[in-house]
């Protein structure tokens, strides 16, 4: 093409930073817009969902799309991989028994095994076979005797500090370890802004906030910090802020904004011991509700627990109105994200999920409150704040509304959203949908590693959240 044409994208998040990587390669002229000092500075995620297994109230059609999403996204971004399996547990006083959940688990085998045979390069979680694990009351109290191991390379070696430490008159059997991996946020803003400031037709916009957009015969007026610049497209990758945008284009919509939070912790006496992921099954909004305990390196850990003095707000999740696109947080939570948390409710809604996970961990309640929790506002298009599983729409020609709600999910929204710049001759039709991953293949991992506890330090995290436990795969 003689000429490149620009898009406008608004948002530095991984959906932003992902379609301005993928669209800069197909040789379009990107600018990425984002309002924060640095990119990946939205909501917490940890958790490669391959499956989808942290949620037993989704659909089996949810899951085998989160796994096919994970597995494209694992590949795009490999080095924010922790390679570590997931343990899933459910109380002896839920309503349900672990074995309601095999009949998923053989259907998400089977369908990974047929992801394997279309391409080997999908076979990113081990064998088929090896997708999950049962695992007794027996063979536990056999894998007590064992101790742990400082690089675990087989499913037993990851059970055995859970075999040391879980209440094992709290949990049902059998235990269910699933090939669901850790994934990094401060290494994947570290690696997509090493990329982007390597792309020549990236213009890389922070501390930038678009304050009106205006059609017109052709494209787009973007108007940001007393400039504006003309653009054939626009990719609206706002997150929770999507809606002002849509106000400012005036196109329909319907959709809702949780808050959410995760919590650092310590725990000094397991600082050298290496643990797979935890989930605690509960129902959702109870004092029993999901119990998540993510393993970081130097003995911190991510907190979630599902419950409205944890991870949840009984009026955090809003939905917009007729009036707005926009879903209107209350005061207090734009406070945490706009200036800073109270140190009286980090320690408040920390040691509640210390006290929550401890229920089937009794030694961790020796943890203690590591930092400001994780945290930020999520976007869930339409109105079922359970739905997992969500791309992109295209409301008004040249213009793309990210709605992601998982990031796996991002790899679909690129490739959607190429193909309809393919649709209006924005993109010629011998375009590549897949690129060449060269520029995220050939980071250096030291630069990446070194920035991403920069970036750690500089947002008030310990430098260990920027880190991996097992970097490569079993």
């Amino acid at each position: 093409m003689l000429k490149k044409n620009k898009i406008a994208i608004i948002g530095g998040g991984v959906a932003g930073s992902t379609s301005a990587i993928h669209l800069a390669q197909l040789g379009l002229e990107v600018t990425l817009f984002e309002k924060e000092s640095s990119l990946i500075s939205g909501p917490p995620f940890c958790h490669l969902h391959a499956g989808g297994n942290l949620y037993r109230e989704i659909s089996n059609k949810q899951c085998i799309t989160l796994l096919k999403q994970s597995i494209d996204f694992a590949k795009f971004y490999p080095f924010i991989v922790d390679y570590r399996p997931t343990v899933i547990a459910l109380p002896i006083t839920d309503k349900q028994s672990p074995n309601n959940l095999i009949e998923r688990l053989e259907l998400l085998k089977k369908e990974y095994q047929t992801l394997i045979e279309d391409d080997p390069l999908n076979n990113i979680l081990g064998k088929s076979d090896n997708y999950y694990k049962l695992y007794t009351r027996e063979k536990i109290e056999q894998l007590k005797q064992y101790s742990t191991v400082t690089k675990p390379s087989t499913s037993d070696e990851w059970i055995i500090p859970l075999a040391h430490h879980l209440d094992l008159n709290k949990i049902q059997f059998p235990l269910i370890l699933v090939q669901e991996y850790g994934l990094n946020l401060f290494r994947l803003a570290s690696g997509v802004t090493l990329t982007l400031q390597k792309m020549n037709n990236v213009t890389l916009k922070t501390k930038t906030e678009i304050t009106n957009i205006i059609k017109e015969q052709k494209g787009w007026r973007v108007e940001f910090n007393n400039q504006y610049d003309n653009f054939d497209y626009i990719i609206n990758a706002s997150g929770f802020r999507t809606g002002k945008i849509d106000d400012m284009i005036g196109v329909p919509c319907k959709r809702m904004v949780e808050f959410k939070s995760a919590y650092v912790s310590y725990w000094e006496e397991e600082s050298e011991t290496i643990f797979p992921e935890l989930i605690v099954h509960g129902e959702r909004g109870t004092p029993q509700g999901m119990g998540q305990f993510t393993p970081y390196p130097n003995g911190y850990f991510q907190l979630h627990g599902m419950t409205n003095d944890i991870t949840l707000y009984s009026d955090g999740l809003v939905a917009n109105t007729p009036q707005s696109c926009q879903p209107e947080l209350k005061k207090d939570f734009m406070k945490k994200i706009e200036v800073s948390w109270s140190k009286e409710e980090t320690y408040q809604r920390t040691n509640s999920a210390i006290k929550h996970l401890s229920k089937f961990i009794p030694m961790f309640s020796k943890a203690t409150v590591a930092s400001k929790p994780l945290f930020g506002a999520q976007q869930i298009p339409g109105d079922d704040p359970t739905l997992r599983v969500a791309e992109v729409s295209f409301p008004t020609k040249g213009y793309a509304r990210c709605e992601i709600v998982k990031v796996s999910s991002v790899i679909d929204m690129v490739d959607s959203i190429t193909k309809d710049l393919i649709e209006l001759n924005l993109l010629e039709k011998k375009s590549q949908v897949e690129i060449s991953l060269s520029f995220l293949e050939n980071l250096d991992e030291n630069r990446v590693q070194e920035y991403a506890k920069e970036i750690a330090k500089e947002r008030g995290y310990p430098a260990s959240l920027a880190q991996r436990n097992i970097i490569n795969q079993l």
